[in-house]
C-alpha cells in the first residue's frame, strides 16, 4: 500500500487539534510535521535551532495554509531550557504531545543534572516534558506518542551505571537511554491513565544514522537507502500512535521483523519485570 492510501485508510482529519513535537526538525520529524500538516493538525515545533525552525515552518505553511505553526525553543541537554519550554508550551492548548528528539553518536559530555548528556536528551528531558503535561493531556483526552527504539535490545540496564556514562559504544549508551525512555512511558501511562502510545521507526536512513566516519558512511549510505525504509514510509508507525494507543509493553512499529512493512501493534517480550520496577523507581527520583 502507498503511504497515501495507508494515510486514507487508518488517519482523520486533525484539523481544529494542535501537536506538539520534539525534534521536529531531524529527518524523521520534517516527516511527521508534513503528514501532520496535511491531515490539518496546527503545530508547535519544538528544536534547539530556532533558524532551522523558521525554515521548517515556512515549508509546513506552503503545505497547508490553514494551520497554524509555533515555534518553542528548547535545548534537551538543558534541563533549564526544557522547563523555559514547559512554561511555554502551557499556554498553548494542545491534544498530542510527540516526544521525538533524540541524540545517538554526539561528543559526550556531563549535563548539569549530573547525567550523560545522551542519556538526558533521549530519556530525562523527553521525560520531564511527558510528566509534567501528562495530567492535562488525560483532562483534555488527548495523548502522548513516544519515539522508541529498536536499539533498547542492545543492552540491559545497570543499576550501577544508570546512565551508561562509563560505556563507549554509541548503541549500547543510546540503546539504554530508549530502554529507560520507554519503560517511562509505560509507567506514566499507569501512574496517570493518560493514553500513551510507544512507537518506533524501525531503521530509516536521517540524520540520526549519519555518525559513522566520512569514508564508511560514503560507502554505506546508498544500501541503506535501498535495504531500509525511508522516512517517509518509517515515520507511519509514529501517525499511527497519533491514532492508537498502547498498553504495558506494547508497542508500535513496522511489521516484519521490526523494519520493514506498513506498521503494527505488537507485544514486547524484551523487558522484565525487575527492570521496569528498577526504571520506574528512577522516574520517581527524577521527577
Amino acid at each position: 500500500m502507498s503511504v497515501k492510501g495507508w494515510l486514507n485508510k487508518n488517519t482523520d482529519s486533525l484539523v481544529g487539534k494542535t501537536v506538539v513535537i520534539t525534534g521536529s526538525t531531524g529527518g524523521l520529524g520534517k516527516e511527521i510535521c508534513r503528514m501532520l500538516a496535511s491531515l490539518g493538525a496546527n503545530l508547535a515545533l519544538v528544536d534547539r535551532n530556532l533558524k532551522k525552525s523558521e525554515q521548517h515552518r515556512d515549508l509546513l505553511l506552503s503545505i497547508n495554509p490553514n494551520i497554524s505553526v509555533s515555534l518553542v525553543t528548547a535545548d534537551m541537554e538543558d534541563i533549564e531550557s526544557v522547563k523555559s519550554a514547559c512554561a511555554v508550551l502551557e499556554e498553548i492548548e494542545f491534544s498530542y504531545l510527540i516526544l521525538n528528539a533524540g541524540a545517538y553518536a554526539i561528543p559526550r559530555k556531563t549535563c548539569s543534572t549530573g547525567y550523560d548528556n545522551v542519556f538526558q536528551i533521549n530519556f530525562v528531558s523527553q521525560y520531564y516534558i511527558a510528566r509534567t503535561f501528562a495530567p492535562l493531556l488525560k483532562k483534555r483526552g488527548g495523548k502522548i506518542i513516544v519515539v522508541g527504539s529498536i536499539a533498547h535490545n542492545y543492552s540491559r540496564i545497570d543499576q550501577n551505571d544508570i546512565d551508561f556514562s562509563t560505556r563507549k559504544k554509541s548503541n549500547l549508551v543510546y540503546g539504554n537511554s530508549k530502554r529507560y525512555l520507554m519503560c517511562a512511558m509505560y509507567k506514566l501511562g499507569i501512574d496517570t491513565g493518560a493514553d500513551v502510545s510507544v512507537v518506533h521507526p524501525g531503521i530509516t536512513f536521517t540524520n540520526i544514522t549519519a555518525h559513522y566516519p566520512p569514508l564508511i558512511f560514503a560507502v554505506i549510505k546508498h544500501p541503506m537507502k535501498v535495504i531500509f525504509m525511508p522516512a517517509r514510509k518509517a515515520c507511519l508507525s509514529v501517525i499511527k500512535g497519533v491514532f492508537d494507543t498502547c498498553g504495558k509493553y506494547e508497542w508500535i512499529g513496522p511489521r516484519i521483523f521490526d523494519i520493514w512493512g506498513s506498521p503494527e501493534k505488537t507485544r514486547l517480550k524484551t523487558i522484565s519485570e525487575d527492570e521496569f520496577s528498577f526504571i520506574s523507581s528512577v522516574c520517581d527520583d527524577l521527577f
